[in-house]
C-alpha cells in the first residue's frame, strides 16, 4: 500500500548515488514539473523508447545501474523492475511441467468508466497509463477477459512484485501453521532462538503475521543518510553500503538488530521487518530455502508458466520482504488458486482450511488508526490485506498487486513502475478502477 507498505521499493540510496540524466525519458517540463500530471507521462518515460540498456556497449547517460543507486531513481525503475536480474543477484524458483491453461474470453474493457476518488472521471484504458501500468491481467471466473503490457515487460518478462512477496511469505506460515508445524500463539524466539534479544524475541507469532509487533524500526522512506531504511537497503544488498558503513550485513542479521519499542499486540502498524523475521521462522521450520517452498509447494504442483526467482542479500538469503521477480499470469495463476479455495488444474495445493484463512479479514479495530484510503473498515492479516467488502489484496509499492474479489468471482495482477511509492495516491485510481470492472464483468453479458 502506501509507501511503508513495501520494503522492496528501496529507492532511497545514498546521498552521493547519480542519476543518468536521461532526458529522452523525462516528462515535458512545459506541462508540468509533476510526472504524474503530465499529459502523457506513462508514454514519456517509456524505458524502450528512452533508449534504456541499449547498445553494444550501452552509452552511459542510458545505463541503469546498481553500484550507483541509479536502479532505483525514476525513470530508470521502468526499466529496473522488469530486469531485476540483470543488476542485483538471484534465487530461482523452479517450475516443472507443462504449464497449466488459463482458457482466455476477451472482453473489451477499456471504456469502462468510473470516476476516481478525487472526483475525476477516468476510463479502464486512461488509468492503465495513469498508473504508469506494465502489465495487467484480469481473470473472471476463472478465464482471461483483458491481458496488456506496456514499457519493459513482456509476457515472457518478469517483473519485481515487491512487497506482494510478503504474501507467499505469509501463505507458507499459514500452511506450517495447518500442518501442525507452526503454532500462532508461541514466541517467534521459541522457533528461532537467534530472535530471542531483539525486538521480535516475545512477539507471538500471530503478532508477526498480522504486524502488530512493537520493534524500533521507521519505515519512512523519505528519510535519508542512515535512516532505518537505508540501512535495511544496504543489509539485504539492494543497494551499496556507502562508505564505512558496519551496518548487519543480510536479512536475518538486519531482523536480529532490532529493539523493541513498546509492548507487542497493539494497532497494526506495517514494517517489513516482521516479514524478514517470519521468513526466518518459515525457512527454519519447513527446512527449505524460501525460493525452494515457493517452487514445491506452489511453483511446480500449479504447473506455472515462467520460473520466478527471488533477489538475494550477499550471503544468498532471499529477500521476502519484497523480492520476487514474477511473470504476470503466474502471478494471476496464484491468486486464482486462493480464489477458488485452493485448488488448481484439479489439484489441491493449499489445504482449503489454509485458503479460507487466507480470504478471511484480520481485526479492524487494530487497522483504523492507518486510514488507508479505500480501506475503511479493512483490516491486515496474514501478510494480507482486506477491504470491508470481501476483497482480500497482496499489494506492492509503485503500483505491484493481486486483487481477489471472490463476490464477483474476480481476480487482477498488475505490474507497474507508478514514480510514487505510496499507495495511498495510487489506490485513488486503482481501486475505483476495480471495482468499476467487477460490476461490467457481472452485469454485462
Amino acid at each position: 500500500m502506501l509507501r511503508i507498505v513495501a520494503a522492496a521499493a528501496l529507492l532511497a540510496t545514498t546521498a552521493a548515488a547519480q542519476t543518468p540524466p536521461l532526458a529522452a525519458a523525462q516528462p515535458d517540463p512545459a506541462k508540468s514539473s509533476d510526472p504524474v500530471k503530465s499529459s502523457d507521462p506513462a508514454k514519456l518515460s517509456d524505458p524502450v523508447k528512452a533508449g534504456l540498456m541499449q547498445g553494444s556497449p550501452v552509452p552511459a547517460d542510458k545505463q541503469v545501474r546498481w553500484d550507483n543507486g541509479s536502479m532505483w531513481a525514476f525513470p530508470n525503475t521502468r526499466w529496473a523492475f522488469s530486469n531485476q536480474q540483470a543488476l542485483v543477484p538471484t534465487a530461482t524458483i523452479h517450475r516443472a511441467g507443462v504449464p497449466s491453461a488459463l482458457p482466455r474470453a476477451e472482453k473489451p474493457l477499456d471504456t469502462v468508466a468510473f470516476t476516481t476518488f478525487e472526483g475525476k472521471p477516468m476510463t479502464w484504458g486512461q488509468a492503465f497509463d495513469t498508473n504508469y501500468t506494465d502489465g495487467i491481467i484480469v481473470l473472471h471466473k476463472g478465464r482471461v477477459v483483458y491481458e496488456r503490457y506496456a514499457g519493459a515487460l513482456r509476457p515472457e518478462g518478469r517483473h519485481i512484485a515487491m512487497s506482494v512477496t510478503k504474501s507467499f511469505v505469509g501463505t507458507l506460515a499459514e500452511l506450517l501453521i495447518h500442518e501442525g508445524k507452526l503454532d500462532d500463539s508461541r514466541t517467534v524466539a521459541s522457533y528461532v532462538p537467534e530472535l530471542a534479544q531483539s525486538g521480535f524475541g516475545s512477539a507471538t507469532l500471530r503478532q508477526l503475521l498480522d504486524m502488530r509487533t512493537a520493534i524500533a524500526f521507521n519505515e519512512d522512506y523519505a528519510g535519508g543518510g542512515l535512516s532505518d531504511v537505508n540501512r535495511m537497503a544496504f543489509a539485504v544488498g539492494m543497494a551499496p553500503n556507502p562508505p564505512g558503513f558496519s551496518g548487519p550485513d543480510g536479512n536475518f542479521a538486519f531482523a536480529a538488530s532490532l529493539g523493541a519499542n513498546g509492548r507487542h499486540g497493539g494497532n497494526f502498524v506495517y514494517r517489513t521487518p516482521n516479514t524478514m523475521a517470519l521468513q526466518w521462522v518459515v525457512e527454519r521450520v519447513g527446512g527449505a530455502p524460501l525460493a525452494m517452498q515457493i517452487s514445491s509447494r506452489f511453483w511446480q504442483p500449479m504447473g506455472m508458466e515462467q520460473d520466478a526467482t527471488l533477489n538475494i542479500d550477499r550471503i544468498g538469503t532471499a529477500f521476502g520482504g519484497g523480492g520476487m521477480n514474477v511473470a504476470l499470469r503466474d502471478m494471476a495463476r496464484f491468486g486464482e488458486m486462493i480464489r477458488l479455495g485452493g485448488r488448481w488444474n484439479g489439484r489441491q495445493i493449499l489445504p482449503a482450511a489454509v485458503a479460507k484463512a487466507i480470504l478471511t479479514p484480520g481485526d479492524a479495530a487494530a487497522f483504523a488508526a492507518t486510514k488507508y484510503p479505500g480501506l475503511d473498515g479493512g483490516s491486515y492479516r496474514s501478510q494480507w490485506w482486506h477491504r470491508a467488502g470481501g476483497q482480500t489484496m497482496a499489494v506492492g509499492v509503485h503500483g505491484q498487486g493481486i486483487y481477489i474479489d471472490p463476490k464477483h468471482d474476480l481476480v487482477i495482477a498488475r505490474f507497474a513502475s507508478h514514480p510514487v511509492a505510496s499507495n495511498r495516491a495510487i489506490n485513488a485510481t486503482t481501486l475505483p478502477a476495480y471495482d468499476a470492472v467487477a460490476q461490467h464483468l457481472t452485469t454485462s453479458r
